[in-house]
């Protein structure tokens, strides 16, 4: 059966009404379903550097591929790598044992999916958090900036000290937006707050480094932050154990990663790359699928905060109104959270 929308929806707990999320992110008109019937897909997913189950990116992925799986019954087959540079391996790996849709989750496996697309051209290849060009790639990029901006709103209220912290796995494009964004609504809302931006390493594998994260999390903290937003994969938990000794907030990112160290950390940026992955499995069953680059952020509900038992106590009424108030401005236009990698 094709995945009914508004129980994945309920599933993921969106508070959207209707079908907002799947209609807006639709990259395109039905172009090949033939008849009434699913057509039969079997998916194959390449996890970001690290493990499946990080409490953040990939474990959103793995979230979506569960959640095909109970609706559907068919079953998805998978590949963790220690590097990208075992990708295309992986990626004919998955092709042999049968995987008609790959979704590579990671933006540094944007050069080894348009290979790997271009070497199996009847399989369609998604990449998420990237662009690749190909007729059989659908890429998935985020306004990441518009999420960091809410939690840039939460952060300037919640600090104490007038300085916060950003540690950030690589200054790469994706990672500036989280950064820029995140800047962007602290100044908004306290102009004269000090923010802080520094990156652990220059490549994927500052996602693992915990003691780096660490290193740099207690730097910032030494310099006056007492509210670091960590956007580091599995290197978040050293920032996390850095903020919690030194009895500071931390920000977690991707999925809610609330309820990692209750009382440490403030929110969490969530990024929905379970909607995305779920979309493209979707619209495989359908016969709609389409290549293409799909963005997805606030009004999309795809990028936003996460507010639950685990940090509620940290979060004042008047601190989750702000930041609502902006998450509807951001929503319907009236502010626009500028994009630093189109400048």
């Amino acid at each position: 059966m094709i995945l009914d929308r508004r129980s994945l929806l309920a599933s993921l707990g969106l508070a959207a009404a209707g079908l907002s999320v799947m209609a807006v992110a639709d990259p395109g008109p039905a172009d090949h379903r033939t008849g009434g019937e699913d057509i039969p897909v079997k998916p194959g997913v390449i996890y970001a550097i690290g493990e499946k189950r990080d409490g953040g990116f990939n474990e959103g992925a793995l979230r979506a591929l569960e959640f095909f799986r109970s609706e559907t019954g068919d079953a998805f087959l998978e590949a963790e790598l220690p590097s990208a540079d075992g990708f295309a391996a992986a990626a004919d790996g998955l092709i042999r044992q049968g995987a008609t849709l790959v979704i590579a989750v990671g933006f540094y496996y944007a050069d080894a999916v348009k290979a790997a697309a271009a070497a199996h051209p009847e399989t369609s290849f998604v990449l998420v958090d990237g662009v690749a060009e190909g007729p059989n790639i659908r890429s998935i990029v985020f306004r990441e900036q518009e999420g960091a901006y809410l939690v840039g709103v939460l952060a300037a209220l919640a600090s104490k000290s007038g300085t916060i912290g950003f540690v950030g796995a690589a200054d790469v494009p994706v990672l500036r937006k989280f950064a820029d964004g995140y800047a962007a609504g602290a100044l908004a809302t306290r102009p004269e707050i000090t923010v802080l931006a520094n990156y652990i390493g220059t490549d994927a594998t500052a996602f693992r480094d915990r003691d780096g994260a660490t290193a740099i999390a207690r730097d910032e903290i030494g310099r006056g932050a007492d509210v670091l937003f960590a956007v580091a994969g599995e290197a978040n938990l050293g920032v996390f154990q850095a903020a919690r000794d030194a009895e500071k907030l931390a920000i977690g990112v991707d999925s809610n990663q609330n309820g990692v160290v209750p009382g440490t950390i403030l929110t969490s940026m969530l990024k929905r790359v379970d909607i995305a992955v779920l979309r493209s499995l979707d619209d495989m069953r359908a016969g709609t699928w389409t290549p293409g680059v799909v963005t997805l952020g606030v009004r999309e509900h795809a990028v936003g905060w996460a507010i639950d038992d685990n940090n509620r106590p940290l979060v004042t009424p008047a601190m989750e109104e702000a930041v609502e108030t902006a998450r509807r401005a951001i929503a319907d236009g009236t502010i626009t959270v500028p994009d630093p990698t189109t400048k």
